[in-house]
């Protein structure tokens, strides 16, 4: 007997884990997205492969596993079914998720949605074909050697070295152990770094079970700097971070 195909809830589930490429809680997906992972949900999701289910305190963790992104992969490359119908919160969610991860593959990857989707430039010229060369002509045009850009150093600000600076920089911070410390303190503390290399850190450090960043509870008590200083996160502005043992 063939199975059961995936519902539309489990379908939307699967896309979202995928986007955001970390474990949630149903407290967190419902304070980011809106919605819970249900019991049945969350069962029958790890009894296919698709997810790990484990525990923090008491809440119950959801990831993708290897075969649930091989299923994402899936949907992706054939196409979500036509009977696969999301709800409005549902592809809102996921929807939001998409965008956020493309938006950590672009800052990551220094590409731009026009680089993603296939665009091309308007009024780009064609691209100029390389003479070629015959034994023995003497009327061709001397060709210019161009000397190339020099390359940029790719590594020099890499996100796992700015991860290393924002976890010394937290550990300086923090003044004892499982504190929350400000963004707005944290990030003078990071050198020369640049901004976009460091929040996309950020946001892949939120994959890590030891770190979590959140927003300021009483958001009136926010300075123009903490504001300035949060990090957006699932269209959020996050302003403090904690890096557990």
């Amino acid at each position: 007997m063939p199975d059961k195909p995936l519902s539309q809830r489990e379908t939307a589930i699967l896309l979202l884990l995928m986007a955001e490429a970390r474990e949630f809680t149903n407290p967190e997906l419902l304070q980011q997205y809106g919605f819970e992972i249900k019991k049945a949900e969350r069962e029958r999701l790890r009894e296919l492969g698709f997810i790990d289910v484990g525990k923090r305190g008491r809440l119950f963790t959801h990831k993708l596993t290897e075969k649930g992104l091989s299923k994402a992969n899936e949907l992706f490359s054939d196409g979500i079914p036509m009977s696969i119908v999301l709800a409005a919160r549902m592809l809102e969610a996921v929807v939001r998720a998409m965008v956020s991860g493309l938006n950590r593959h672009m800052q990551r990857n220094g590409s731009s949605v026009a680089d993603i989707f296939g665009w091309e430039p308007a009024g780009a010229a064609p691209a100029e074909q390389t003479p070629s060369t015959s034994v023995g002509r003497t009327d061709a045009a001397p060709v210019t050697p161009v000397t190339p850009a020099p390359a940029v150093n790719a590594s020099a600000y890499s996100l796992d070295d700015i991860e290393t600076k924002i976890r010394k920089a937290y550990a300086q911070l923090a003044d004892k152990p499982n504190a929350w410390v400000s963004l707005t303190l944290l990030r003078p503390r990071l050198g020369d770094a640049p901004r976009d290399r460091v929040d996309a850190t950020l946001r892949q450090m939120i994959a890590h079970p030891d770190v979590h960043i959140v927003p300021w509870e009483n958001q009136k008590t926010l300075t123009q700097a903490d504001r300035d200083a949060a990090v957006i996160i699932g269209d959020q502005p996050k302003h403090r971070i904690l890096i557990g043992a």
